[in-house]
């Protein structure tokens, strides 16, 4: 914990808990996948990632739905503890991923935490790009706070707390648990 920013911790949800959460979100992205036969699933590096592989072996186990095409984005703009890291959202695109053509397909955009929105909005407008059909939006946890033109499709949950609380998704494998904890900065 010496990495993390000094502060009072409060879990808010345990692995058990979360492991519900991640399979309503799976209930619900299987309800928008309905008869879509092209599905990508694009996760935010870095929690975002290992969240869309959760959610795309939940939609696999539990709904059937398969063969979809697993993407990630190296998008950076804020470090863990919300200081600003760059002035402009940075995407760092995989080479691989320049010829992509996502034409027909359903692509589902995973991040754990919207804030601001500047990482959501600056992904969807790379995907956009790709020309898909459509691109719809999943969080674990969204704080309400938005100021970008970008919505969240699917929510684990709306946490709303001050502005200068930080809400800390722990996701294995960067961190040894899946939680969420509540950080109130020593002021």
């Amino acid at each position: 914990m010496s990495d993390k920013p000094a502060g009072r911790r409060t879990c808010l949800y345990t692995a058990a808990q979360l492991d519900v959460i991640v399979t309503d979100i799976a209930r619900q992205a299987a309800g928008l996948l309905t008869s879509r036969t092209q599905v990508a699933i694009v996760g935010i590096l870095r929690r975002g990632a290992p969240l869309a592989d959760r959610l795309q072996s939940a939609l696999a186990e539990v709904y059937g739905v398969t063969g979809c095409v697993r993407l990630d984005l190296k998008i950076k703009r804020y470090a863990d503890d919300l200081t600003l890291l760059y002035p402009e959202t940075q995407l760092t695109e995989n080479p691989t991923h320049a010829t992509l053509d996502l034409s027909g397909y359903t692509v589902l955009v995973v991040d754990d935490v919207m804030y601001r929105g500047h990482s959501m909005l600056r992904a969807v407008e790379y995907l956009a790009g790709k020309q898909p059909a459509e691109i719809r939006t999943v969080v674990l946890v969204d704080r309400g706070a938005a100021k970008l033109p970008v919505r969240t499709d699917i929510v684990g949950v709306r946490l709303d707390v001050a502005p200068s609380d930080v809400i800390e998704c722990n996701v294995p494998p960067y961190e040894a648990s899946f939680r969420i904890d509540l950080l109130q900065p020593n002021r």
